[in-house]
């Protein structure tokens, strides 16, 4: 496979997991921290570090918006609930250094 072909099936995986993260807002970015290790912020700010490496200037909200496909105070206020105590004892657990 050519590095071409292979950057555009990248690309398109990821537009798919933003579809499907977008879709499925009753998983908070906790649950996915706590079983994935990762979560929508992170991909923001993977996605910003990307740009910058490239010399493109993005900042922390417009990478944001870009991963949950509208600002985040938006999504937050529409999707966000607040973590219950064994989905924060899970996180907790998993950052202690």
């Amino acid at each position: 496979m050519d590095d071409k072909t292979r950057i555009e099936l990248e690309a398109a995986a990821f537009r798919h997991l933003l579809d499907h993260l977008r879709e499925r807002t009753d998983v908070q970015n906790i649950d996915l921290m706590n079983l994935a290790g990762f979560c929508r912020n992170c991909l923001s700010k993977w996605y910003r570090a990307a740009a910058e490496e490239r010399g493109v200037e993005l900042s922390d909200p417009a990478a944001r918006e870009v991963v949950y496909g509208m600002p985040y105070e938006e999504w937050k206020a529409k999707h966000q609930k607040e973590a219950s105590p064994t989905q924060q004892a899970g996180f907790a657990a998993q950052h202690k250094h």
